[in-house]
């Protein structure tokens, strides 16, 4: 018997085990693809990879701005996910070093939970004393007519096949305007494709702060993106995307499809009946200690639908391990960053101005833009990035920080430790911020604050 099964082995799972294995239990980590899941095989990782590749592109092509002649700049499309590849694989083995070295044992092969302390492996049945549910998540295909002929003939492409493409499409029309859908985005649109999003809602970025989102839009907008929002796809073809907008019915070419309309959890087919967890609207339900309903069994990552994101499951997974130690330890979700890798940058913290407002808080608004800061001007020749924080006005306390512009996911984490810590205005006043830098932002919005 083990101390503690895993099940899956992305990051909430790998971190677990790890944590686990460190305090010396037995560990079984069962993970059916490649240890890191999505986020390091086909997420997080590899899409920053090509991200970078597009920054450092963009640059050549701007170099005169910044006194620096480049004759006739190309990007090898083919190359960017060579490196990519080679990206993903050496923090693969380096995730199955680490296990390894806290003698965790992996197997690469479905489980399949069979009661409170057992998963099933092909013909072989491990048991455990906990286990820890990390299956992650998935993207949501929806039953738009054609979806499902242009995934078989690989026209339509998910985030796991986006990252693969041999070539530069043409055209290429993402649908859905998030996270995902952006930042494939803003890399193709550097790259040479002619770029369409469509998104149902009015605004893209999700729950981002409208004022944020909003100087997204404009920028790329600028660059060529053509955003389609308030809109709903009616069709798929064999060479375009069919969309609705207040009642007219459009067409947008297209050589390539991608879609990204969000994730959902993955709790289908993993036994959880047989072990009586119990869901709600497909994901598993949890506790601040991330445990379900049944006393050994806790679950951590996007399984839980709490939030999407690998830093969030790094921390739930913690907790779980956590309390399976003895350890008392809760999550906490109300600051936890979000970043939106485009050029610019977006990042954000706590609440929005919207999410503030829709939960009736008493509270400010502050804006400054990212010119304030020294750094942010000698490295850029123009931009109208902001930085802009939401205070409470009864205790004078940070609830939200929300940036865009280039390094907003190196600084944001400052803003968070602020939320966390719940820090009055007048104490982060006295924090000294390095200089010149573009984190100063933060500083200069916090003093705007009388």
């Amino acid at each position: 018997m083990y101390d503690l099964i895993v099940l899956g082995g992305g990051p909430a799972g790998y971190l677990a085990a790890e944590r686990a294995g460190s305090a010396g239990l037995s560990v079984l980590l069962i993970e059916k693809r490649s240890l890191g899941g999505v986020c390091l095989n086909e997420g997080c990782i590899p899409s920053k990879a090509l991200l970078h590749c597009a920054k450092v592109f963009d640059y050549t092509k701007h170099a005169d701005q910044y006194g620096i002649k480049v004759a006739d700049s190309q990007i090898d499309h083919k190359a960017v996910v060579e490196r990519k590849n080679k990206v993903v694989k050496t923090l693969v083995a380096g995730v199955q070093s680490l296990m390894k070295a806290k003698k965790v044992t992996v197997i690469n092969d479905t489980g399949i939970i069979t009661g409170r302390n057992t998963v099933k492996v092909s013909d072989t049945e491990y048991e455990g004393r906990y286990l820890i549910v990390c299956t992650g998540s998935e993207p949501i295909i929806p039953p738009i007519p054609g979806v499902k002929e242009g995934l078989k003939s690989g026209m339509i492409v998910t985030n796991r096949e986006i990252l693969d493409l041999e070539s530069v499409p043409k055209n290429l029309v993402i649908i859905g305007g998030g996270v995902i859908g952006l930042e494939m985005a803003s890399y193709f649109n550097s790259v040479g494709s002619a770029v369409t999003v469509i998104e149902m809602l009015p605004n893209i970025a999700g729950p981002t702060d409208r004022e944020i989102s909003s100087i997204l839009l404009k920028n790329y907008t600028a660059k060529g993106i053509s955003f389609k929002t308030g809109c709903r796809v009616t069709k798929v073809t064999e060479d375009s995307v069919v969309y609705e907008s207040e009642g007219k019915e459009y067409s947008a070419p297209a050589d390539k499809v991608l879609l990204s309309v969000g994730r959902r959890p993955c709790t289908e087919g993993i036994g959880l009946e047989a072990a009586g967890v119990y869901c709600e609207k497909g994901a598993i339900v949890t506790d601040k200690r991330c445990l379900t309903n049944i006393p050994n069994i806790y679950a951590a990552g996007d399984v839980n639908g709490r939030s999407m994101l690998a830093h969030t499951a790094y921390r739930e997974a913690e907790v779980a391990v956590n309390n399976i130690l003895g350890k008392k330890d809760i999550m906490r979700y109300n600051a936890i960053p979000s970043v939106i890798y485009t050029n610019p940058e977006v990042a954000s913290v706590g609440e929005t101005q919207e999410s503030a407002e829709k939960a009736g808080l008493d509270f400010e608004a502050f804006v400054m833009p990212m010119m304030y800061s020294g750094r942010y001007v000698a490295e850029n020749m123009s931009g109208d990035g902001i930085c802009k924080i939401i205070v409470d006005k009864k205790t004078k306390t940070l609830l939200g920080a929300h940036l865009i512009g280039n390094y907003a996911s190196e600084i944001i984490y400052g803003a968070g430790l602020m939320i966390e810590m719940q820090m009055r205005i007048d104490d982060i006043k006295e924090l000294v911020f390095p200089h010149p830098t573009v984190c100063e932002i933060i500083r200069e919005t916090i003093f705007a604050v009388h």
